[in-house]
């Protein structure tokens, strides 16, 4: 099995007719996920590779029965764009934009969550279950279908570390991107959730970034609520204090949401903690042993 998309997932692109909308679109089709539609205001009867465009969310659900969602809009239209897709009952959004305004981000997550869906991002790179679908910008040729889970905040880290796993013959259920900023949907403790009740997951890998206290707060829940192994890895372990290092969410302040911290945490709570992500293979296999 797999979490959150599958062959039975139906996806609409938001922003479809777009530079990077049309290109995504066309590459998630070409890996086999069922991109039912998308929508460009104005441009309703359109196609981009066959794949129907509709005008709203709502006629695209109406006529295609979609129940998921990808947003390739500008940062200024996408809140609209999600709020337009909860509105439409979609149940898994993904926004794959970069440079959205906390703030929207704050109303849109609160508006999705009490229509009963799901938000992923913004600014991630999607997710992918292996031979089954993908929804966002992964390089797919990476990937490989197999039990082990995996949970990001950092895009390029996410593909090193499916690499690794590939490599040692480690395939994937899912890899979800949660996105770097400092507000996002699912996250952390929400998927390794979904992983444990998986019955074809058999272990997560766990990418962190300095900043926050999300992977602080994963610990815990695994510490108290997972049987299944999971191994971590946390970037910026020589991230000055105070200083941005590449994501939004990714600042030290006031003493907390260090490497260090965050190590500890998860080492407190049986997680080994790779030096390198070419260690995680190696650690997971050795905790699946145990």
């Amino acid at each position: 099995m797999s979490i959150l998309i599958n062959k039975n997932t139906r996806l609409i692109v938001q922003g479809i007719t777009g530079r990077d909308g049309s290109f995504h679109a066309t590459k998630m089709k070409a890996y086999g996920t069922n991109v039912v539609g998308g929508t460009s205001p104005g441009k309703a009867g359109q196609n981009v590779e066959g794949i129907p465009v509709f005008n709203t969310v709502k006629d695209a659900v109406e006529a295609t029965n979609a129940n998921t969602s990808v947003i390739f809009v500008p940062a200024a239209f996408a809140k609209d764009a999600m709020l337009e897709a909860a509105d439409a009952g979609i149940k898994l959004i993904i926004c794959i934009t970069e440079g959205v305004p906390t703030l929207d981000v704050v109303e849109a997550y609160r508006y999705i969550r009490d229509k009963g869906a799901n938000l992923i991002g913004p600014n991630c790179p999607g997710l992918i279950s292996p031979d089954e679908s993908m929804v966002g910008i992964m390089p797919t040729n990476i990937f490989k279908k197999g039990h082990t889970g995996v949970i990001s905040r950092s895009g390029t880290l996410t593909y090193q570390v499916v690499a690794n796993l590939t490599e040692n013959g480690m395939g994937q259920t899912t890899a979800v991107g949660v996105g770097g900023d400092p507000i996002v949907g699912l996250y952390f403790q929400d998927l390794l959730e979904m992983f444990e009740n998986d019955p074809e997951t058999d272990s997560v890998a766990i990418i962190g970034e300095i900043g926050g206290d999300a992977e602080e707060r994963a610990a815990e829940y695994i510490r108290d609520h997972m049987t299944k192994p999971v191994v971590a890895f946390i970037s910026g372990r020589e991230a000055p204090k105070g200083k941005q290092m590449g994501h939004a969410g990714a600042i030290i302040s006031s003493g907390s949401g260090t490497a260090a911290e965050k190590i500890a945490a998860f080492e407190a709570a049986g997680v080994p903690v790779a030096r390198e992500t070419s260690e995680i293979p190696e650690l997971l296999a050795a905790r699946l042993k145990k």
